[in-house]
């Protein structure tokens, strides 16, 4: 997908070349022994700023974030994770793509329909998430997974926010927010017993900077795009 100039903001570039530069900092400081560790992080910065463009390719670096993320979080053994970002973020990563391909804003594949969902629909992913929690619990426990609350918690926000992914609402940058978080005391309990960690960690910190601005970038997107339909539906009746 060829980028036209001026297609990314200051901003944007900022946050992404920031992130580029804490994560590999971050490398370096923890001995470069971290080599997957570090090249997940970078696709999966990249992968946050095409998000908050609504850009489908997005997706696909999310789907190679999420194959790589999975391998490290089995050797530390965080089986919560791997299995949450096997089989259920990397699938899920395709089913979005496959909806923001067919889900253009005006025509542009560049930029994906903004949708809204009901309350209804919200009660529903509430109640699913909630379900998929619990099984994850015991499914966990079994495993002997380490630190099992905060990796409980990060399935039941990494279940939200896929499914809002998939959704296309503004508000899935705020779950994966709230993923963030959660993931940051997992990898700082991590990088205590192993400092090669520390790049997954700071990956954690620079996501949850770029969530934060998708959702608002997502918001103004939202905006944009319904001001266009009413300007254009006034046109048609006029």
């Amino acid at each position: 997908m060829k980028f036209t100039r001026g297609y990314f903001t200051r901003t944007e570039l900022v946050l992404w070349f920031g992130s580029m530069l804490l994560i590999t900092a971050a490398s370096i400081l923890s001995g470069g022994s971290g080599l997957l560790s570090t090249a997940a992080s970078l696709t999966g910065a990249a992968s946050l700023i095409l998000a908050a463009k609504g850009n489908p390719l997005a997706q696909v670096l999310m789907i190679a974030f999420s194959a790589m993320y999975g391998i490290i979080s089995y050797s530390f053994a965080y089986y919560g994770e791997m299995i949450t970002y096997l089989g259920m973020t990397l699938p899920m990563a395709v089913i979005s793509l496959i909806s923001w391909l067919r889900h253009p804003s005006g025509g542009r594949g560049a930029e994906v329909r903004v949708n809204r969902i009901s309350l209804r629909e919200t009660l529903f992913m509430a109640s699913l998430t909630l379900f998929v929690t619990v099984l994850f619990f015991f499914i966990l426990r079994r495993f002997n997974t380490a630190n099992l609350i905060p990796s409980t918690i990060s399935v039941a926000t990494s279940f939200a926010a896929a499914y809002l992914t998939f959704r296309r609402t503004i508000y899935f940058p705020l779950a994966y927010a709230a993923n963030d978080a959660v993931l940051i005391v997992l990898w700082t309990l991590a990088s205590i017993s192993d400092r090669s960690y520390l790049s997954v960690l700071m990956c954690f910190v620079v996501f949850l900077a770029n969530d934060l601005y998708g959702f608002f970038s997502w918001r103004k997107m939202q905006r944009r795009q319904e001001t266009r339909a009413m300007s254009k539906c006034s046109a048609q009746v006029s």
